[in-house]
């Protein structure tokens, strides 16, 4: 479906309400990385409030993620069918709600829920938005341009998160990082419905229930025993839940390829591209969401530095991130797709690498370094992912593909806290005093000795170190995968930097027969 803005045929630069739809879109955007960066920050202080478990703690954490990647190839299938504009609407009011719960939640069970809720309303949002700004930019090289303003708005989320979190929390409540989301719901709810046109593809057929429900039930199950485990050992229930999930979602797969109109269709993963583009998306962010928890902790209680200050340490990091979300696709119209994704895995490898720097008496300028030079990789995951995988499809089918994309970023970003962040639970309780289960309790133990404190934080600094280590070589490994695995010579999604209508030699694979390749 075209709109009256732009057109690949006459490639003619997108109006006026084009770009004011854009600047809408981004609201939702803007809040779900806010509450991500605001959250990690606001994690020492809802532990003193709510007193949550060990368990409930990561749970507060990556319930939203799970609930948000579960539901997001659902719900990015819903729009494509029944209306991307009204599901954004519902959506967005949804979070707001449910924002203004999770504000006042007397308990940790309490705001575990609100946060599932906040979760399945997200769900809702970036599949659509996504979808609805392919549809205000059809041509691949405006589209690429608006996709990395999309990215760098994320981004910026991630900058503007802890510097208000750190503000609000200087003066207010934890439940304050939650109701910062509400006039940005507000201002959302009064432009949309003038700047943006409902987007209702003809996809045909329904949403497979079973399908929604096999892929929340197996990843939540598979998750749980995984972090289970991490955090108490092995047993027999956590291992029965671990199997069961992995069955389930092996049900889940096969029955996706029976189907005549699939959740996820995995013929997409023919094209090399595409397939290490989502891993891509995956990957970046469960190295980040972990090492931005696990530093969140690092600054404020081993160093023992200020909420405000340890927000303003993230701003380099966070800016170089947006930054690079701008420029990459104008890069990638240059030296190509491969070359990118290729970057992007050494570099985050190399700033992952500098956490290795960090000790006990000090290492925050060696945080900063960290997080700078691994935001160059994490902003070409966030520019790169999403045009890849919404040029791979036909419009019809924007959502969904869109979908896919956030998909592997959300599972990434609660897989980084729940597999990453448990490993470091798992370090501690090996290596450390054996008083409370986390660093943040144990500190807060009446009476602790000032050396038990000393090994808490020792045993909390090196399972930093073995995170930062295990997802550097991942990292890595993908490097060289991308480097070996694609081969050259397809044109790019985004088209060139020069006329719209001229596309770009990259790095990119043959397509597969029968699979639209990602141009």
């Amino acid at each position: 479906m075209q709109t009256p803005h732009t057109t690949p045929e006459t490639g003619r630069a997108p109006g006026l309400k084009a770009w004011l739809g854009l600047a809408v879109i981004l609201g939702p955007v803007l809040l779900v990385a806010m509450d991500n960066s605001i959250l990690y920050l606001a994690m020492p202080r809802i532990t003193d409030a709510l007193t949550p478990t060990a368990d409930q703690s990561l749970w507060i954490l990556d319930i939203y993620g799970f609930a948000v990647g579960s539901l997001l190839v659902a719900f990015g299938n819903i729009g494509d069918r029944y209306g991307r504009l009204r599901l954004l609407l519902i959506g967005t009011l949804l979070f707001g709600l449910a924002s203004a719960g999770a504000a006042f939640a007397p308990s940790a069970g309490l705001l575990i829920a609100f946060r599932a809720l906040m979760g399945i309303a997200g769900a809702t949002l970036l599949p659509s938005a996504l979808a609805v700004l392919s549809e205000l930019f059809p041509h691949p090289r405006y589209r690429a341009q608006a996709i990395g303003i999309f990215a760098a708005a994320f981004a910026a989320g991630f900058a503007i998160g802890p510097v208000v979190g750190g503000r609000l929390l200087t003066h207010f409540w934890w439940g304050s990082v939650f109701l910062v989301n509400l006039p940005v719901v507000a201002l959302f709810l009064v432009l949309a419905p003038v700047l943006l046109g409902e987007v209702k593809e003809t996809r045909p057929g329904r949403v497979d229930a079973a399908s929604v429900v096999l892929s929340v039930v197996g990843l939540l199950m598979a998750i749980y025993a995984v972090k289970t485990m991490a955090a108490e050992g092995l047993g027999a229930v956590p291992a029965v839940l671990g199997a069961g999930g992995v069955a389930v979602l092996a049900v889940f797969a096969r029955r996706q390829r029976r189907l005549e109109h699939p959740l996820i269709d995995f013929g997409l993963f023919g094209d090399r591209v595409f397939t290490v583009a989502i891993v891509t998306g995956l990957l970046p962010l469960a190295a980040w969401s972990a090492t931005a928890y696990l530093s969140g902790v690092y600054l404020q209680t081993v160093l023992e530095v200020s909420v405000l200050r340890a927000a303003l340490l993230a701003v380099p990091g966070a800016l170089v991130l947006t930054a690079t979300c701008i420029v990459t696709p104008m890069a990638v119209g240059r030296v190509g797709t491969r070359a990118a994704l290729v970057a992007c895995h050494f570099a985050i490898a190399a700033g992952l690498s500098l956490f290795l720097m960090t000790t006990v008496t000090g290492g925050a300028g060696w945080y900063v370094a960290a997080m700078v030079v691994a935001g160059l990789g994490y902003g070409i995951s966030f520019a790169v992912v999403a045009d890849v995988a919404v040029a791979a499809v036909p419009g019809e089918r924007a959502g969904s593909a869109a979908a896919m994309a956030e998909t592997s970023n959300e599972i990434g970003n609660a897989l980084g806290i729940a597999l990453l962040g448990s490993l470091a639970a798992l370090v501690f309780r090996l290596l450390g005093p054996d008083l409370a289960p986390t660093l943040n309790e144990t500190a807060e133990l009446p009476g602790v000795g000032a050396a038990a404190l000393a090994e808490a934080k020792s045993a909390f600094v090196t399972g930093l170190h073995v995170v930062a280590v295990v997802a550097g070589l991942v990292h890595t490994g993908l490097g060289v995968l991308a480097l070996r695995w694609l081969p050259k010579g397809e044109p790019a999604p985004g088209g060139e930097s020069g006329d719209p209508g001229e596309g770009s030699r990259v790095d990119a694979a043959p397509p597969v027969e029968g699979v639209p390749s990602a141009r």
